[in-house]
């Protein structure tokens, strides 16, 4: 009887290599793109002004922050920051390596942002200083809108004085700016301007709420908030003193526009913030804004500026566009 030939079964496939398996790339919609630690640490320290500081912002011990700050220094050959009794100071070297740090900060992600372009969506944050004139109904207003059409997109905005709006700028710690203040350094480039008027801000009810416009001395008679020296609606009202025969007593001198529109609310007085041209409620519709026609008073301008060589990450580039069309 011939005997049934049994066929071997062929050998068990061997298993993929592990390192077959673990190169194998997943999808992580949500990761971002890091920056190297020891730039994101001294960039930290540089801008808190101390290593205990930029150790809770960062959420690591600040004995380990100042290690590894101390390792850099040693492998660099020079002290980054000046050791203070409170705090640390950026030394010439320190002043040169973040130079260094912020660029390469910035660029990674502008190049973080232009991939998700190509994935189709734009995503990150973007980062905001402007005048306090602004963040009551301008810029929020904006990026509402922005977001309807980016809803990945996440804002930081800081409020500040002029001065402070243009080095948070240059230093890359911010995408763009909203002052009122021309800036005068060099690599800021304005790339929009829209007339916004300083307007005299007084309740409904007040005397001179009738009026379509002021003149600065039409004020005067009526207790006074004015803005001091660090705001541009102050440059700008001196301006007007120094070709006047008169001057201003202010009750009240401030940085914050909040301040002094509280106490022109309680004291039935008045103050100053740039405002869109014409009579209009302030929000939430508690105050009235009057333009002023002093001739300096009338170029009052809300400008739009970025760093002039920066290229901006695309959701920052994007919310630009959408500003300056508000602005025309």
């Amino acid at each position: 009887m011939r005997k049934k030939q049994v066929r071997a079964k062929p050998p068990p496939r061997a298993a993929a290599p592990a390192s077959r398996v673990l190169d194998r790339p997943k999808a992580t919609p949500r990761s971002r793109l890091r920056p190297p630690r020891l730039l994101t640490y001294v960039d930290a320290v540089a801008r808190c002004g101390s290593i205990r500081k930029a150790a809770d912002d960062l959420n690591i011990a600040s004995s380990a922050l100042n290690r590894q700050i101390l390792d850099l220094e040693a492998d660099l050959g020079a002290l980054l920051f000046e050791r203070l009794p409170r705090g640390v100071r950026v030394t010439s070297a320190g002043e040169a390596f973040l130079v260094y740090a912020r660029l390469v900060i910035s660029e990674l992600k502008a190049v973080e942002s232009r991939i998700e372009q190509l994935r189709g969506l734009v995503r990150g944050q973007v980062s905001v200083a402007a005048a306090e004139s602004v963040a009551g109904e301008l810029l929020p207003s904006a990026i509402t809108q922005f977001q309807k059409t980016h809803p990945y997109v996440r804002f930081h905005v800081r409020i500040g004085a002029p001065g402070e709006l243009v080095d948070a700028l240059v230093a890359d710690q911010v995408d763009l700016i909203l002052t009122h203040d021309a800036p005068r350094k060099k690599d800021v480039a304005i790339v929009a301007v829209a007339r916004q008027a300083l307007c005299a801000m007084v309740v409904p009810d007040h005397p001179l709420a009738s009026r379509d416009e002021l003149r600065l001395r039409d004020c005067l008679t009526f207790p006074l908030a004015l803005a001091d020296t660090t705001l541009a609606g102050r440059g700008l009202i001196e301006q007007v003193l120094a070709l006047a025969s008169f001057d201003l007593d202010p009750r009240l001198v401030s940085n914050s526009v909040e301040a002094m529109k509280a106490f022109a609310r309680l004291n039935r007085g008045v103050c100053f913030q740039f405002r869109n041209p014409g009579k209009a409620l302030i929000p939430p519709g508690d105050m009235i804004a009057l333009p002023l026609v002093d001739p300096p008073l009338l170029q009052a301008r809300l400008l739009l500026a970025t760093r002039g060589s920066r290229v901006l990450p695309v959701a920052a580039a994007a919310f630009v566009e959408q500003l300056k069309s508000v602005f025309a």
